[in-house]
């Protein structure tokens, strides 16, 4: 799967909302995926700082593609678990997302994916997700 098929997928099979984010995905393989967000107005919240509903629903969405990208195939999954730890507040001009499956079984997936600001490069939160296929 390539970068522009994988672009194609989240344009058709994703959420509009998830759309709405701007997501990019930059590369996307059997090891590894990533996906940058602008950072903008709409994501903001109090304090200035990107809310965790956006990075989580980035981490998410980068998770499964991760999937996709691992498996090399279009897959109907679903999310069972999602545990997100902040590190620290997320602001600068994009969030990058690098996801990657640690371990494909028959009938359960599990990921995880670190998410860096831009342009300081500094992790800002960290996910784990278990997906069913």
């Amino acid at each position: 799967m390539t970068p522009e098929t994988a672009q194609t997928v989240l344009t058709e099979h994703f959420a509009p909302w998830v759309m709405a984010l701007d997501p990019t995905v930059t590369e996307i393989g059997v090891d590894r995926t990533t996906l940058t967000i602008p950072i903008t107005d709409q994501i903001i919240r109090t304090g200035g700082i990107v809310s965790g509903q956006t990075m989580t629903a980035l981490a998410d969405t980068a998770m499964v593609l991760a999937c996709m990208g691992h498996l090399k195939t279009l897959l109907a999954i679903g999310t069972v678990t999602l545990d997100t730890q902040f590190l620290r507040p997320a602001t600068g001009t994009s969030i990058r997302a690098e996801a990657e499956v640690t371990r494909a079984g028959r009938t359960m997936i599990f990921a995880r994916c670190t998410l860096i600001a831009e342009p300081s490069g500094k992790p800002v939160a960290m996910a784990t997700a278990t997906f069913a296929r």
